[in-house]
């Protein structure tokens, strides 16, 4: 794979992307000092903040890319910071001296990101009206801040734990559900989620710098939306469990606080126009669009002519695949779309419902369905390859990016036997492809703005 020119391509316009998108170089630009005026100039949005108001700067955050962020903000504002506390993915540190790191587990919840939750709420506890406190948050901070909810159910207090959290996120995982749906149901389990961290905030002013890793960037979803109003409900979250069958996977409590919450037993999230919500700010600092368009100006200078189609590509991986492949295919027959060579590019997140017991992440699966799809082309994919990864570095519980698919792959794959139906349906896409050497992996990114997906047609 090394050695192909099309995947050198691929690599080449899936790191521009990356560079894009780095949290660090896009606050640096973004953010600054004019005077005692703290200046954040987006894209469509300007916002600034006189520091001289506050006794205290604290720095709060969750997500992979909040340690990348922290060091940007430390960078800039120095001794002013009074303190703070960033809760990354394991291995998703950076240099900081100001602002503590504390890693913990990600996509499944662990007693390390319990113990950073409630750490955090503490913190947030203690932030007062002379206090401002800047959150940074990214994808990831859902599952890195499991806080269980307590309930009372008959006269007598429930504590749901972290193994209920656990159980519940990966029936989730593993049902299909999209992540606004794993979300929905996680913020009505949580004392952070859903803007009950906001409530523990005020009356601290507050301004968020956001990193979206959800396809439509809906401030609510990202990071289950720890800083802003909710508009799901407890019926919406019983909802997905009723949708995907999934009250005999979950814990009896976990569907019995549901059950409670849709009744009026248990207080909902933050709504709009909660009070906690009058001294807060949020801003969207980067997105997939961002990271679409710098794969876009890079394919270009490649000499590709490009066909952005999405950043908002959402199904089944597998499903997604058929429809690539043909795309590919309709490319290299009519050059309907776009001319020849072409590199065709989307972003946004697909979902795996996961039948088997094998290993792999949606990327990994859509590589290996459009590889199947090239098994049944005629000219067995001449002229065309695949390139399917995740911007956080890590697809699924892997660490593998995501997975390489081309003629030539094929023609690999079937020198070794290999068969793309017996790994698609083990869900063991992973093993199929480090077997045939088509993993990309790139490490941690320290950057999560869902998954880019890139084809080229010679």
């Amino acid at each position: 794979m090394e050695t192909e020119p099309q995947f050198l391509a691929l690599r080449a316009i899936f790191e521009a992307a990356l560079r894009r998108i780095d949290p660090y170089g896009m606050l640096k630009q973004r953010l600054r000092l004019t005077g005692g005026l703290l200046v954040a100039e987006l894209e469509q949005e300007r916002f600034e903040v006189d520091l001289s108001r506050f006794a205290r700067i604290l720095v709060l955050g969750c997500g992979k890319a909040s340690g990348r962020m922290a060091r940007a903000v430390e960078e800039l504002l120095g001794d002013k910071i009074s303190g703070g506390l960033v809760c990354v993915k394991y291995g998703h540190t950076d240099e900081l001296r100001r602002i503590e790191q504390v890693e913990a587990g990600h996509p499944m919840p662990d007693e390390a990101g319990v113990h950073a939750a409630l750490r955090l709420a503490e913190l947030a506890r203690g932030a007062g009206e002379d206090t401002l406190v800047i959150n940074l948050i990214s994808g990831g901070g859902s599952a890195l801040l499991p806080a269980p909810l307590a309930y009372v159910d008959n006269g007598a207090e429930v504590r749901l734990t972290l193994a209920h959290k656990q159980e519940a996120t990966r029936a989730l995982l593993s049902c299909g559900a999209d992540i606004r749906e794993i979300n929905c149901v996680r913020k009505h389990l949580s004392q952070l989620k859903g803007g009950r961290f906001l409530r523990l905030v005020a009356p601290a002013t507050s301004l968020s710098l956001i990193l979206s890793d959800v396809v439509g960037d809906r401030l609510d979803t990202i990071a289950s939306g720890i800083t802003c109003a909710d508009e799901s409900t407890y019926a919406q979250a019983l909802g997905i469990v009723e949708k995907y069958a999934l009250a005999a996977k979950l814990p009896p409590e976990v569907v019995r606080c549901l059950e409670l919450g849709a009744a009026g037993s248990i207080a909902e999230t933050p709504k709009p126009g909660d009070p906690a919500l009058d001294h807060a700010t949020n801003l969207l600092i980067g997105t997939n669009h961002a990271a679409l368009l710098a794969a876009c100006d890079r394919a270009r200078a490649l000499g590709y002519n490009v066909a952005p189609l999405t950043c908002l590509l959402t199904g089944e991986a597998r499903e997604v695949a058929k429809f690539l492949a043909g795309i590919a295919l309709d490319v290299r027959r009519t050059e309907m779309l776009v001319k020849r060579p072409a590199c065709i590019i989307l972003g946004g997140e697909t979902v795996v419902t996961l039948t088997g017991e094998g290993k792999g992440g949606r990327n990994q699966e859509m590589a290996l369905a459009f590889l199947a799809e090239l098994e049944r082309d005629p000219e067995n994919g001449r002229g065309i390859s695949f390139l399917s990864a995740s911007t956080d570095g890590s697809d699924g519980p892997t660490d593998a990016a995501g997975a390489y698919a081309s003629a030539q792959m094929l023609e690999r794959c079937r020198s070794l036997g290999l068969s793309t139906a017996a790994a698609l349906g083990a869900n063991d896409s992973y093993h199929f492809f480090e077997a045939l050497g088509g993993l990309y992996k790139t490490g941690p990114t320290m950057t999560n703005v869902c998954d880019l997906h890139m084809l080229l047609v010679e």
